[in-house]
């Protein structure tokens, strides 16, 4: 069974969304990067997660949202992401509309991710966007404490992150 296979099994994935969006991108040359926790997997042993976090360059949120729906994904408007997804799979791909993460987009390295050749935040960046969402005390206490999970794995394979985190988090992590 190949990563792909596996991820696809995971989600209950009739179709491939994760591949589908990525042509879609690649299609309309779009400036995109993954963050959240399928980029940590690019930087450390890999974890399955249901959720693709990614950022696409501002200006082409909304051809990538028509596209999108015309491949037949399902869209859904929430205050700072628009979510994307497909009744034949469980995998929810969460578009971050948040400006801070539109300067991840230029720094970000093609990565083999779980069988998916794809552009992902650097793992400086990532390590950045997980201790934002940490910090976000209005994010529900079980997502944070995934987030906190994340960057103890980013930190456990790489400790020279360790003095990227407030002095609180690293506490928690070390």
């Amino acid at each position: 069974m190949t990563a792909k296979d596996f991820i696809r099994a995971v989600s209950n994935g009739e179709e491939d969304i994760i591949q589908m969006l990525l042509d879609i991108i690649a299609r309309a040359e779009m400036p995109y990067c993954i963050i959240g926790g399928l980029a940590v997997n690019a930087y450390a042993d890999p974890v399955v997660s249901l959720d693709l976090d990614i950022v696409v360059v501002a200006s082409h949120l909304e051809t990538l949202c028509t596209k999108a729906r015309e491949a037949g994904l399902q869209i859904e408007r929430f205050e700072h992401r628009i979510n994307l997804s497909s009744p034949k799979s469980d995998l929810r791909i969460q578009l971050l509309t948040g400006a801070r993460y539109q300067e991840f987009i230029p720094r970000s390295q093609r990565k083999n991710v779980l069988g998916y050749e794809m552009m992902v935040a650097t793992m400086e960046d990532v390590l950045k966007g997980k201790l934002w969402a940490y910090t976000d005390e209005t994010r529900r206490k079980s997502k944070r404490q995934k987030d906190l999970a994340d960057i103890a794995r980013l930190v456990e394979t790489h400790p020279d992150l360790s003095a990227h985190l407030p002095d609180t988090v690293r506490a928690l992590v070390e």
